[in-house]
């Protein structure tokens, strides 16, 4: 198989980790030597619920039973959509109550910045460096690294940049734009969390010259950081909010969620305003409602917050310099890449998957599922541990 994975199938990267995979179940992967391997990675975010949780799996089985795709979205009213849709304004401020579903997380990013254009007028639309909103041109012209973005030039019009944390760059935000686009906190980029109350003065500054907040929980949403929605730590409620990653609980899926006054701005003039064929595909928004559910009505949110500290009381090393984020949504931050690039492949080879951020070099990524067991995290903790003990011991000899 690994023979014709590199010969037909088109890669992201010289050097894939090409682990071929036989099955996963709760919180391990199994490759074909039936090996064994603890993840720390969780599809990157994505599978919230771990790998084959009973209910997802099950609510697909039962879906697929009834129907599958049957129309273009948004044209007949499909009972997983609407259930899905119907729980996320249950669990969201009132101003945010209608979503539309996507295929995944950048054409939600791309739905969204449409509709604070759309609402408008305008077309500045500011951006965080270090920012990662996706890969289409759309959600590339308001990521924040040039080089990622050189090659695939001219992108869409119309993009500048602040410095996340940076309240200076605030007056920036002007008449003149048309919306702010930000992560409640910065994947790629490390994992950094925003600090004195700066998501609300963006709020404030963005309702100050009547340009839109849009607020990208595609990677911090579905409960990560110990809140459903990491906007609830930040004391700010975005005008468009951007889901995806560990909503569909192992399945494809993104959304923007919005008030029903804004949303009713892309179903006219121009009617068609967005429009996709599989988003709110009944087979994914069954597995998301699944998930949306288990998540919502068990212990799961509060013991991330417990799984949290458990990390960072075992993650004590000298080689580890700090460790960033929030819940489960954690970077332990190495002196260089290299000994984060070491970390990140020795532990692969000892049953640990861990894997690196986009624009973070040192860093070692740690989002297990939500439903990893505190002996699953200390076993985990105790392989990363032996495994920096090894580098430190070369180093000093």
């Amino acid at each position: 198989m690994i023979s014709d994975f590199f010969k037909y199938q088109a890669q992201t990267s010289p050097h894939p980790l090409a682990m071929e995979v036989s099955h996963a179940k709760g919180s391990y992967i199994y490759d074909t030597q039936n090996k064994a391997h603890l993840d720390f990675v969780a599809g990157v975010s994505a599978c919230t619920l771990g790998h084959g949780h009973p209910a997802v799996v099950q609510a697909i089985k039962q879906q697929v039973d009834k129907h599958m795709h049957v129309m273009v979205y948004g044209e007949y009213a499909q009972a997983p959509a609407v259930a899905l849709t119907r729980l996320m304004a249950k669990n969201l401020p009132a101003s945010l109550n209608q979503t539309y579903l996507t295929n995944s997380g950048t054409e939600a990013v791309e739905g969204a910045i449409k509709l604070a254009k759309r609402a408008t007028g305008r077309s500045e639309v500011i951006a965080a460096q270090k920012a990662y909103h996706g890969n289409t041109m759309g959600a590339m012209s308001v990521m924040g690294i040039e080089e990622r973005k050189q090659a695939f030039r001219p992108l869409i019009p119309g993009a500048s940049f602040i410095t996340f944390n940076n309240e200076n760059d605030l007056k920036k935000i002007t008449q003149k734009t048309a919306c702010v686009i930000l992560e409640t906190i910065q994947g790629g980029a490390g994992f950094i969390v925003p600090e004195n109350d700066f998501l609300s003065k963006v709020k404030k500054q963005c309702e100050a010259v009547g340009a839109l907040l849009i607020l990208d929980e595609i990677q911090p949403g579905i409960g990560r950081t110990g809140k459903l929605f990491g906007f609830e730590h930040f004391n700010c409620i975005p005008d468009i909010l951007v889901t995806g990653k560990g909503l569909g609980g192992g399945m494809p899926i993104g959304a923007f969620t919005a008030s029903n006054n804004l949303m009713a701005l892309l179903s006219d003039a121009p009617k068609l305003g967005h429009i996709t064929t599989f988003g709110g595909h009944p087979v994914i928004a069954a597995a998301a409602l699944a998930t949306l559910n288990e998540v919502t009505t068990s212990t799961l949110i509060p013991e991330t917050l417990n799984k949290e500290k458990l990390i960072h009381n075992h993650l004590k090393h000298p080689l580890i310099k700090s460790i960033r984020g929030k819940g489960l949504m954690l970077a332990a931050i190495t002196p260089s890449s290299d000994i984060a690039n070491e970390v990140i492949l020795r532990c692969k080879d000892k049953g640990l998957i861990l894997f690196w951020l986009l624009f973070e070099p040192k860093a070692i990524r740690i989002t297990p599922p939500l439903t990893i067991s505190e002996e699953e995290i200390v076993k985990g903790c105790q392989i990363i541990l032996e495994t920096l003990d090894e580098i430190h011991r070369e180093q000093n000899t």
